[in-house]
């Protein structure tokens, strides 16, 4: 009969990792692109409020990524549960790393009155 796995001390919650994304205004793809995770891990290990459902080293990435971006992991102490605090309250909102690129090169040129070319579709 095996034992259950159990998560260490300072293996972090989902509603921590969740909640530390919001504080450095985050995105989950800007957090996968930062530690080369895929979204859906990133959404899995936010999925509950319990310990993050990944393994150790994809949580200790997280961690010290949002860590990086100015994050304070506070582990549960006593009656207190664990939670999660900026650095510095003059901690800056991270800039968007993800540009809109996709989209400028989507937007319908304008055609000439002039053209004797039908428009293109």
């Amino acid at each position: 009969m095996s034992t259950p796995r159990t998560k260490p001390a300072d293996h972090p919650t989902g509603a921590q990792l969740r909640a530390a994304r919001g504080l450095v205004n985050m995105s989950v793809l800007d957090l996968a692109e930062r530690t080369g995770l895929a979204p859906n891990t990133i959404k899995r290990a936010e999925s509950g409020n319990g310990p993050a459902p990944v393994n150790t080293a994809n949580a200790k990435l997280m961690v010290s990524i949002l860590h990086s971006a100015g994050v304070i992991f506070i582990p549960a102490w006593a009656d207190l549960g664990s939670g999660v605090r900026l650095a510095s309250p003059e901690q800056p909102a991270l800039a968007r790393r993800r540009t809109n690129a996709k989209t400028e090169t989507m937007t319908p040129q304008k055609e000439s009155r002039n053209s004797s070319a039908p428009p293109k579709p």
